[in-house]
């Protein structure tokens, strides 16, 4: 079984964004650190529309590593473009309340560094 934050990210690479938001809670409140800088918002609408407004690229995420321990659900993935090219890497966590929905969540990416090693055999292997 998958957890909340892969089928968070799998929904949003399906185009079924409406579907991702649903998985949030309705206050939820997020802080994305891009390399423009830093996003922070609250509520499904502010996520839907940031989501909404995104260039449109085949855009997929890759999952290099998940965990969760207890509410928190840690990712570590790669971005690609167009099927081939790799855009970057991104570490996102999210907070899940009592009622299974994510009310707090985090990304950071970065277009160079992997926390895994270019040369480490273990990329990919969750």
């Amino acid at each position: 079984m998958s957890s909340v934050i892969e089928t968070y990210y799998a929904t949003v690479d399906s185009g079924r964004l409406e579907d991702a938001v649903a998985l949030l809670a309705e206050n939820v409140e997020f802080a994305m650190v891009l390399p423009t800088g830093a996003n922070y918002g609250s509520g499904r609408a502010s996520m839907l529309d940031y989501l909404s407004s995104r260039p449109p690229v085949d855009r997929k995420h890759k999952v290099l590593r998940v965990a969760a321990e207890g509410d928190l659900h840690f990712l570590h993935g790669s971005v690609t473009e167009n099927g081939t090219k790799t855009t970057g890497y991104f570490v996102g966590v999210m907070h899940v309340d009592s009622a299974g929905l994510v009310d707090r969540y985090q990304v950071t990416f970065d277009a160079e560094f992997s926390l895994i090693p270019p040369d480490s055999s273990a990329e990919g292997v969750r």
